[in-house]
């Protein structure tokens, strides 16, 4: 697992406020913006298009969806234009497996798999 050089212990760190940030935010049935998500982390110094960050969604959205939770960072979006998830989110949908065929379906599909999962817990 990629850690840019961080101990594991504090990359552990910053993936688990930020999984912790986005449940808050599935069971809310809202999404959230990179740079508002990156404003809500300690343990490292992230910015909005940080290569880290991508890093750490993957690895979440990755986690996630073994848990048949669904892609966690399907929440994360750009703040303004067209309000949905960068293409890190597509990429890691691919390696994942998953049909890129249609890409508002997946982002649909997987918005919608990751709300019932946290409004019903």
């Amino acid at each position: 697992m990629e850690t840019f050089g961080y101990p594991a212990k504090t990359w552990q760190a910053a993936k688990d406020e930020i999984r912790a940030v986005l449940i808050d935010c599935a069971r809310r049935q809202k999404t959230i913006a990179y740079s508002e998500l990156v404003s809500k982390i300690t343990a490292l110094d992230l910015q909005a298009h940080d290569h880290r960050l991508d890093e750490l969604l993957g690895q979440i959205s990755t986690e996630e969806t073994g848990h048949g939770r669904g892609m966690l960072s399907v929440l994360v979006v750009h703040k303004t234009g067209d309000l949905r998830p960068g293409r890190g989110f597509y990429d890691c949908a691919e390696q994942l497996g998953l049909d890129l065929s249609d890409e508002d379906r997946l982002w649909v599909d997987q918005l919608n798999k990751v709300y019932a999962c946290w409004t019903r817990s």
